[in-house]
């Protein structure tokens, strides 16, 4: 039988082999990294190092793949971490705790090779790495890196987006040449994803003239900072106007840089500058569109296109070309135009206008003066709506200022609106630009000073009712002058008018009095030929009525002339027959004279004496053929019927007349 104390001692013993196996196995699974520590037996640490390769007591370069590893107890000790996982849309940062020191300069450590992606520490020592940030960056991927000799840092990787750019500055790499405002071209670092590519081909430290476009990159930013900026975009209706920041600098006396060619729209600015690009406004500029460039290099401001409308020219004056004292005399204008009128490619104002349409014009090489070719009117009147303005289709209105107050020579003061219309003609329109500058400059310090002028010089010589009453006369005069006047500015006056003339209301009270009294008067000097004219027609009218008793009377008269004439018949018949008695003439006559006597009686005894009478004027005036009575003649007889019987027989004498046949007959 075994002792119990024999038992116990193998018990004790296996134990103590089963403690020192467990601690010779190590099993480092498959998403783990094990870092040993040598704690003993072995070589000393050089100085400066912190870190042990192989047969150095101290924490260990190397790791511990996943595994079932076996290890001599109580020397090395083993502390198991998790790999690094970058992520499709991260970058792994590194810095080493350990390795050679950094170039003289530089910031962040060279690259070696064979480490393996930082997982084979000892390598990454042996060959020469240095300490500090590195260079190179962990792409997306499981790394087995020893997190004692390498810190790891993981950021999200660098996404451009549409319609943006990066703005990239680097913090490593040689100083810029003394002058320079941006970093100068290199090639070969994949938009700064190869930070040691950078560096080798000579990229300099600060501001980059390169940008980082649309897209994802892998880029380390410790290395290089990347500020994202919106893409440069130029609206419909819209252009661009170029600044650049860097370059040569513009010639003396030159306002706009010289054009160079290779730029891409200013997008790529190396190639700017290599072309020989000046620092300033540009003349190139951009069109509608969507620009990557570099807001460190070039400024942009956008501008509204230049549009001339209907009934509208616009004048160039360039900035830009050759001098005008250098035109060939063949092209020169004719010597009546203005100096500084010049044809295309000179500098100065352009001869040749543009027309209706859209432009994309570079305002520092070109400034455009939009002048109306249209009537254009010229107000001084009081303010009134637009409908009631006086304007007529195709003209318009430019400004309005407030009636003219004008003296008389007479004191009184007046109130005149006068509105002239001018019009420039498209061929005219550079000289009158070239002579005054502008419509709004003709209008303030010709026009209104004229006019004004023109209208005190007439009123101060003419009294102010006869001002008024020559108000057509006055308007001519002063159209004269702005005829004239306008001409030495290239422009045409189309009219001056008169709108209204406003004297003081008690010249106008003296006036209205005078007007009512000659009304009234040549109303009385009417009254009174009505009146003459109402006495004629009345007396006339009196005439009328009295035209039977007025026929009456001349019928008695001539009766009584009848009566003398049956008389002195009768008294000559008996005379004769006294002288010729026994004669048988007297005895004719004699007898004659009776029977005209007794004819005479027995007509008075048949008719009555008036209506006797009345056949006698009747007979006297169908003879002279006058028409007194109406073809129809309707008569009231009195108690004896003597009127109808004098109606018809007088009706009786007139047929008989028109039929030709004689009284009586």
């Amino acid at each position: 039988m075994i002792p119990t104390l024999v038992v116990l001692g193998l018990l004790l013993a296996l134990l103590a082999i089963l403690v020192v196996a467990g601690n010779m196995l190590v099993n480092i699974g498959g998403q783990q990294v094990g870092i040993m520590e040598r704690r003993y037996f072995g070589r000393g640490l050089p100085e400066g190092r912190v870190v042990a390769l192989r047969g150095e007591v101290g924490f260990q370069a190397g790791v511990l793949a996943p595994g079932l590893h076996v290890l001599i107890p109580f020397l090395y000790r083993v502390q198991k971490t998790p790999m690094i996982v970058i992520g499709e849309e991260e970058v792994g940062l590194l810095e080493s705790i350990d390795g050679l020191p950094l170039d003289p300069g530089r910031i962040f450590a060279r690259r070696v090779t064979g480490h393996d992606s930082f997982q084979d520490g000892e390598a990454f020592i042996r060959n020469g790495g240095q300490k500090g940030p590195q260079t190179d960056i962990l792409p997306p991927g499981q790394y087995r890196i020893n997190t004692y000799l390498f810190r790891v840092r993981i950021e999200s990787a660098l996404i451009v987006t549409a319609n943006n750019i990066g703005i990239v500055t680097s913090r490593d790499g040689v100083a810029m040449e003394p002058g320079r405002l941006l970093a100068r071209h290199v090639d070969g670092h994949k938009s700064f994803q190869d930070g040691e590519a950078f560096v080798a081909a000579g990229g300099q430290r600060g501001p980059q003239i390169e940008l980082i476009l649309p897209g994802r990159y892998r880029l380390n930013p410790d290395m290089f900072a990347v500020e994202i900026r919106p893409a440069t975009v130029v609206q419909a209706n819209q252009v661009g106007l170029i600044t650049a920041k860097d370059g040569a600098p513009l010639p003396a006396g030159e306002l706009v840089a010289v054009n160079v060619e290779g730029h891409n729209d200013f997008q790529d600015a190396s190639s700017f500058l290599s072309n020989g690009g000046q620092r300033g406004p540009q003349y190139d500029l951009l069109k509608p569109g969507t620009y990557y460039i570099n807001p460190l290099m070039f400024d942009v401001k956008l501008d509204q296109v230049a549009v001339v409308q209907r009934g509208e020219v616009a004048v160039l004056v360039s900035n830009v070309g050759k001098e005008p004292d250098q035109i060939p005399e063949e092209q020169r204008l004719a010597p009546a135009t203005e100096r500084y009128v010049v044809p295309s490619g000179y500098r100065g104002i352009q001869a040749e206008v543009a027309g209706p349409g859209v432009y994309y014009l570079n305002r520092w090489a070109y400034i455009a003066y939009i002048i109306p070719t249209t009537n254009l009117t010229v107000d001084w009147a009081d303010e009134t709506p637009i409908a009631d303005s006086g304007i007529t289709p195709g003209e318009q209105r430019v400004q309005l200022f407030n009636p003219l107050l004008v003296i008389s020579r007479d004191g009184f003061e007046m109130k005149v609106s006068v509105k002239v219309i001018m019009r420039v003609r498209p061929d005219q329109a550079p000289l009158m630009v070239a002579k005054i500058g502008s419509v709004q400059n003709l209008i303030d310090h010709v026009i209104h000073p004229m006019i004004d002028s023109s209208f005190r010089n007439q009123a101060s010589s003419t009294e102010a009712m006869a001002f008024m009453q020559d108000r057509a006369i006055e308007q001519e005069k002063a159209e004269d002058r702005a005829r004239e006047e306008l001409e030495k500015y290239h422009v045409e006056c189309v009219r001056v008018l008169i709108s209204q003339i406003i004297l003081p209301k008690e010249l106008m009270d003296i006036q209205t009095r005078r007007v009512i009294a000659a009304q009234q008067q040549a109303m009385f000097v009417e009254q009174q030929k009505a009146e003459q004219e109402r006495i004629g027609t009345e007396n006339t009218r009196a005439q009328a009525d009295q035209q039977i008793n007025l026929v009456t009377a001349q019928i008695g008269v001539q009766v009584a002339e009848q009566t003398r004439q049956k008389t002195i018949i009768e008294a000559e018949g008996r005379a004769r027959a006294v002288e010729l008695e026994g004669d048988a003439e007297g005895k004719k006559i004699l007898a004659i004279g009776r029977a005209t006597a007794e004819a005479y009686q027995d007509q008075v005894a048949a008719v009555g004496q008036m209506n006797l009478a009345g056949i006698e004027v009747t007979k006297s005036i169908a003879t002279a053929g006058l028409k007194i009575t109406p073809d129809v003649l309707v008569g009231g007889g009195g108690s004896d019927g003597s009127g109808n019987i004098f109606s018809a027989f007088i009706a009786q004498l007139l047929s008989e007349h028109r039929n030709g046949a004689a009284p009586g007959g």
